[in-house]
């Protein structure tokens, strides 16, 4: 464990925060209650430490593993006994399962996937005062306790340290294809997504995307022309399907009679993450999503057209999130009564 100082503008005295390296759960749990016994405050977690497999259980379809276990190598692990978590959030040779647990971090695939959440079935938690606790269980068929998970996930490692998690998983699929549509408007992009939610194919993925090669930082007006084919980029609509071989040239057939006739692929997904991890963040009802993307100009963009949520860069940052503030204070107090671990930011 090392120590760092960082003085207080608000009450003009010396706070010592934390970084935890723990190698060991139990060194975790000693390292968190004597710091909170002396209102340490935590600045940094390293789990890298705590990677194993613990548990899979490929008859029962579920696995165990730390949290500082990166995405790629579990998905290696389980790919062994033709299964996978169906979770495909960016870098995942880099992210590991806290991180996904602590931002909800999710990919393309969420439109047939689901969220992080969908798959978690149980998860150990190291409190701030070096409790642990445990909720859900290791069978996919578990009523057990409250179901507290919930609220750890999304919480940026405000509320407790999450060292474990269980998580249903789905088999390998047997071939996964993809295609897409360039769109020459926001108005046939929006015209083309109807028509795939109206049909009966159901794909793993529906995405739109626009990456323009423009300076990303160059801010756009809101009346800006929407994006059209041109040498910066072009207005695309992907679907991916997967399952048997059968089944996936049947919805492929299908797709191309509503226009999606170009083999494509996931890697405007790469492009787009791969010049940074940040970028601004909407969230908005799926029959908002060419709206909102109208109003943001001409930027570069990922949305999943399905969900509503949409990845940008350029343009107006958006607004800041209305929070239940009172509430996310109460449950903090509850769990981090010194607040000892990092504030969910508001």
């Amino acid at each position: 464990m090392r120590r760092e100082k960082k003085f207080s503008t608000t009450n003009r005295h010396e706070l010592t925060r934390m970084v935890l390296r723990a190698t060991s759960l139990n060194e975790l749990t000693d390292t968190l209650a004597f710091g909170n016994s002396r209102g340490e405050k935590v600045a940094v977690f390293d789990l890298s430490a705590l990677n194993r497999v613990v548990e899979h259980t490929p008859e029962d379809m579920t696995v165990t593993a730390e949290a500082g276990l990166t995405l790629d190598d579990l998905q290696t692990q389980l790919a062994k006994r033709g299964q996978w978590l169906p979770i495909d959030p960016p870098n995942p040779k880099d992210t590991t399962i806290s991180e996904i647990l602590n931002a909800n971090l999710s990919g393309p695939r969420r439109f047939g996937c689901g969220i992080i959440r969908d798959h978690l079935i149980g998860l150990k938690v190291v409190l701030a005062d070096g409790r642990v606790i445990k909720s859900g269980g290791k069978v996919v068929k578990n009523v057990a306790g409250y179901d507290l998970q919930k609220l750890f996930v999304g919480s940026r490692g405000s509320l407790g340290v999450i060292v474990e998690a269980t998580f249903k998983l789905r088999p390998l699929p047997e071939t996964e294809r993809f295609v897409l549509a360039h769109c020459e408007s926001l108005e046939r992009a929006g015209e083309l997504i109807e028509s795939v939610l109206d049909s009966e194919v159901a794909p793993l993925v529906l995405d739109l995307h626009h990456l323009s090669t423009l300076n990303p930082s160059a801010s756009a007006d809101c009346g800006a022309t929407a994006p059209k084919q041109s040498e910066d980029g072009q207005l695309s609509t992907v679907l991916g399907f997967a399952g048997t071989r059968e089944e996936v040239d049947w919805q492929l057939a299908k797709a191309c009679e509503l226009g999606f006739s170009e083999p494509a692929n996931l890697d405007y997904e790469k492009s787009f993450w791969v010049e940074s991890s940040s970028a601004h963040r909407l969230s908005v009802l799926p029959s908002r999503t060419i709206e909102t993307i109208r109003g943001l100009g001409h930027v570069s963009f990922v949305a999943r057209a399905g969900n509503g949520v949409i990845y940008y860069r350029g343009g107006t940052p958006p607004p800041k999130a209305a929070f239940p503030v009172n509430l996310l204070r109460r449950v903090k107090d509850a769990y981090d009564p010194k607040h000892t671990l990092p504030d969910l930011p508001t």
